[in-house]
């Protein structure tokens, strides 16, 4: 499990950090939003990977991390998707605003034939 799990990170963070080093605004765009996906992982994955823990405390076990999930990284990865969701639907609206200026959606705002 965490074999295949490390393979999506690394696999979602490649991916983005070619699309990030595109030259249009949209690849920019969507290499981000991958980016943030691995970093979720990343983060989720720190949480430990637990099959049968209590997601709770319970009486009958003792008060370690041993016996539970972490909730923390959990919490910490919604908060990260809710803000990831805000901060696209921003870069798309900064990108139709760029790609009306300039007649292009370039990273430099100039065209293929400039």
């Amino acid at each position: 499990m965490e074999l295949v799990l490390s393979i999506a990170i690394g696999i979602l963070t490649a991916c983005g950090v070619w699309l990030v080093l595109r030259p249009r605004t949209y690849q920019v765009i969507i290499g981000f939003c991958l980016l943030g996906y691995g970093v979720n992982l990343f983060i989720f994955s720190m949480g430990r990977l637990a099959v049968d823990s209590e997601p709770i405390l319970v009486p009958e076990l003792a008060a370690n991390l041993m016996n539970y999930t972490d909730p923390m990284p959990q919490a910490l990865v919604l908060t990260a998707i809710v803000i990831g969701f805000a901060m696209t639907a921003l870069f798309l609206v900064v990108l139709l605003a760029q790609r009306g200026f300039f007649g292009n959606d370039h990273v430099d705002g100039k065209g293929d034939a400039e």
